[in-house]
């Protein structure tokens, strides 16, 4: 028999969460600006050649653009772009949070986990880091 998915969401996390407001307007779909991924985080044509999986010679933003990287850049510009929900809409302070160590990550920063060929794993901190927030506190009972 087949189980089909629970139609109720996870806290704080909807099924159309997964795109969110395009805050760094990178676009989406034919109007997306694969280019702008890459700059916002100081990233490499080698870095986008290895998260991408292709030889450095393909890694281009043109039209021309390899459908391996431009599918990785707009995965990875939705996930910058749920980070910025975060912060309210702050892209400077999105953009901080991406280039800092940081502790939760192993002290790595978000965009080297990126450059390491982590992205899923960080794609999987930052949903869970969301429904975290959207939880209710879990309220101890109280001692007669």
């Amino acid at each position: 028999m087949i189980q089909m998915a629970s139609s109720q969401p996870m806290a704080g996390f909807s099924l159309f969460d997964s795109v969110p407001e395009d805050y760094f307007h990178f676009g989406a779909g034919h109007a997306f600006q694969p280019k702008v991924v890459p700059e916002i985080l100081g990233l490499k044509r080698e870095d986008v050649s290895k998260l991408a999986s292709v030889s450095l010679k393909s890694v281009r933003y043109d039209d021309a653009i390899p459908e391996p990287v431009r599918e990785r850049l707009e995965e990875i510009g939705i996930t910058i772009n749920m980070v910025a929900k975060f912060f309210d809409g702050d892209t400077d302070k999105t953009v901080t949070w991406f280039k800092a160590r940081n502790p939760m990550l192993g002290d790595v920063s978000p965009r080297d986990m990126i450059r390491l060929g982590r992205f899923e794993r960080l794609r999987k901190f930052i949903i869970n880091a969301i429904i975290d927030k959207a939880r209710p506190p879990v309220q101890e009972p109280e001692m007669s």
